[in-house]
């Protein structure tokens, strides 16, 4: 389950409800009828309907990336967004923008990639270029290095290169939030706990001893 409490339809400000509808089914009350179209509970939703406001500007912000408006291909964004979710661990993000790559022409192989593209000769030039920008953008905090922004530039514009970088920084905060509040499918447990001794033996045993005698 969620860190905190799913709002159900009938909690829901009035507002929500059309999102409810157009997330979950005309109707359905998401918290006692889990589950969305692309086969997410949909925790999402459902816990952050209890800040409507915060709800709507990220719904907006989905608008924003896929507006008509917006210079940079749906391709290269979709790259930036899928591995922005691998690079911050969220398999929430991650698994969703596997189905966008699908959707804009990357082949199985190339997906599967997505997790070691520097060491394969799948990806073009800009390809690697947006890959490794998300990269530092996610892993390094923005200590973006010269040699990867060049190349940026010799093949995005201006605008291009900000709406990318706005786009994966959005999504890095989602894979962020998701993870921390356990949401979709980052509902997982902690796995770096530590392991018990074998039965019998000391549980303050100095393991390294074997190594001073």
């Amino acid at each position: 389950m969620p860190r905190l409490r799913q709002v159900s339809r009938e909690e829901a400000d009035s507002s929500v409800l059309p999102l409810y509808d157009a997330v979950f089914g005309e109707g359905r009350d998401p918290v006692r009828e889990p589950g969305t179209a692309t086969g997410t509970p949909g925790t999402w939703w459902t816990v952050l309907a209890a800040v409507p406001d915060a709800l709507h500007h990220m719904v907006q912000g989905f608008q924003f990336y896929r507006s008509k408006k917006r210079r940079i291909s749906a391709r290269l964004r979709e790259l930036g967004q899928a591995r922005a979710g691998f690079a911050r661990g969220s398999q929430f993000v991650f698994s969703q923008h596997c189905k966008a790559l699908r959707a804009a022409g990357f082949s199985e192989e190339q997906i599967a990639a997505i997790a070691h593209w520097s060491s394969t000769d799948l990806f073009s030039e800009i390809e690697r270029a947006v890959l490794a920008y998300t990269d530092d953008l996610v892993l390094q905090g923005g200590r973006v290095a010269d040699g990867t922004f060049a190349l940026l530039q010799q093949h995005l514009s201006e605008v291009e290169i900000i709406e990318l970088t706005y786009i994966v920084c959005t999504y890095e905060m989602h894979a962020t939030m998701t993870r921390a509040l356990r949401l979709e499918f980052d509902d997982v447990p902690e796995r770096i706990v530590e392991v018990p001794v074998p039965e019998g033996e000391k549980r303050n045993i100095d393991f390294m001893r074997v190594v001073d005698s």
